[in-house]
């Protein structure tokens, strides 16, 4: 089960890092998404990968996970999804504004006409 996760993990980066290197927003944004879920779901794994115990230490249990990546995982989760949304919103007023998604795109200088 570990190496599926570690597995998992890496895919999650190797793809969010390809994506955060293209020259267009909408793929730097998913990228980054990818990059997002990749930290949490290592996060969420160094709580222990038990399957069936509980987050809390009673009497008689002897196996449990931790609950604390779990509240970590599920805050970055919130956090996460609205930052993924302002980021969206930027790229869109970006796009509307100048009718180009490119990421590095060079200023166009004023003086020589805006042609290169």
């Amino acid at each position: 089960m570990e190496l599926l996760v570690a597995s998992g993990i890496g895919i999650l980066t190797a793809a969010g890092i390809y994506l955060m290197l293209r020259l267009r927003t909408f793929p730097v944004i998913l990228g980054i998404s990818l990059l997002t879920y990749a930290v949490n779901v290592f996060l969420f794994a160094s709580g222990r990968l038990t399957i069936g115990a509980p987050p809390i230490l009673t009497e008689g249990v002897q196996t449990y996970t931790d609950p604390l990546p779990q509240a970590l995982v599920l805050t970055a989760i919130v956090i996460s999804f609205g930052m993924t949304a302002v980021v969206v919103m930027i790229a869109l007023g970006s796009y509307l504004g100048s009718d180009d998604d490119h990421v590095d795109d060079q200023p166009q200088d004023a003086g020589k006409g805006g042609a290169a």
